[in-house]
């Protein structure tokens, strides 16, 4: 039963698609960064073993000791596996290479699908006062995805703005409704949002008609533009919002943000 005397817990969201290359991390990083510039309190999990939303926000590997691989499979302190990043009120979870291994040890333990869930819900997280959890996840529908889907309130997936982009969300759905099913019966679709969006580009007109027809409202009225600033900017490991906070690409992410807080109000979760 739960506590009414704790705090409400933040709005945890996934940002999952199973295709890489898509903009997901991007997305997770500048989504992130626009919700604090925005006065929210964010947490990261990198949960992708390629670490790049870790690298992205400048957390150096030699400050990598412990992970989420740790806060998934060892009883570790929040204290020591949230760290802070350069950018104020938010803060990241990193991962390594070593989280690579977490599927095949994930299932030998009896609660390997709500890991991540009960590891998010420990009352010592109460004392961060995030509103916010965003969960990078990895390129694949395997059971850290699945980790992150049960630990989350919603679900929110990039589409890259090219041919066949819907033919891989069909998989995607498939597992979101396997997650209600199992273990998150109130997982919702927190939207679709269009990625590398090329305005003067037929396909990209096309893909977004597309999209618009067969999800409806599902698809984020802002669309992310492919923009050079949005691309550099991890190499400088930051989001668009500080690399160039003019850009087209970081006034997406700004938009995006405002329909992420508007969606969660209106849920009143």
């Amino acid at each position: 039963m739960s506590d009414p005397t704790r705090p409400k817990g933040p709005k945890i969201i996934s940002v999952a698609n199973q295709k890489g290359g898509v903009g997901k991390t991007t997305t997770t990083i500048n989504l992130a960064a626009a919700l604090v510039e925005a006065g929210f309190k964010v947490l990261l999990i990198d949960l992708d073993p390629q670490g790049n939303a870790s690298t992205g926000l400048g957390v150096e590997q030699v400050d990598r000791e412990f992970t989420t691989y740790e806060l998934l499979l060892e009883d570790i302190h929040l204290n020591d596996v949230i760290l802070s990043t350069n950018i104020s009120g938010l803060h990241i979870v990193p991962s390594t290479v070593d989280l690579s291994s977490a599927d095949m040890e994930l299932l030998s333990n009896e609660k390997r699908s709500f890991l991540l869930h009960d590891a998010l819900r420990q009352t010592a997280m109460d004392a961060f006062g995030f509103d916010f959890i965003l969960i990078d996840c990895p390129p694949s529908l395997n059971l850290l995805t699945v980790n992150a889907m049960i630990a989350s309130h919603s679900v929110l997936i990039p589409l890259q703005s090219e041919f066949f982009a819907l033919e891989g969300l069909s998989q995607l759905m498939l597992t979101i409704r396997e997650v209600r099913q199992t273990g998150n019966p109130n997982l919702r679709i927190e939207g679709v949002v269009l990625t590398m969006y090329d305005a003067r580009n037929n396909l990209s007109q096309l893909v977004e008609q597309d999209a618009r027809k067969n999800l409806g409202d599902l698809v984020f009225v802002t669309k992310i533009p492919r923009n050079v600033r949005v691309s550099e900017a991890p190499s400088y490991a930051m989001p668009v919002l500080q690399y160039d906070t003019t850009s087209k690409g970081a006034a997406a992410y700004r938009a995006l943000a405002k329909e992420v807080v508007r969606n969660n109000s209106a849920q009143g979760e």
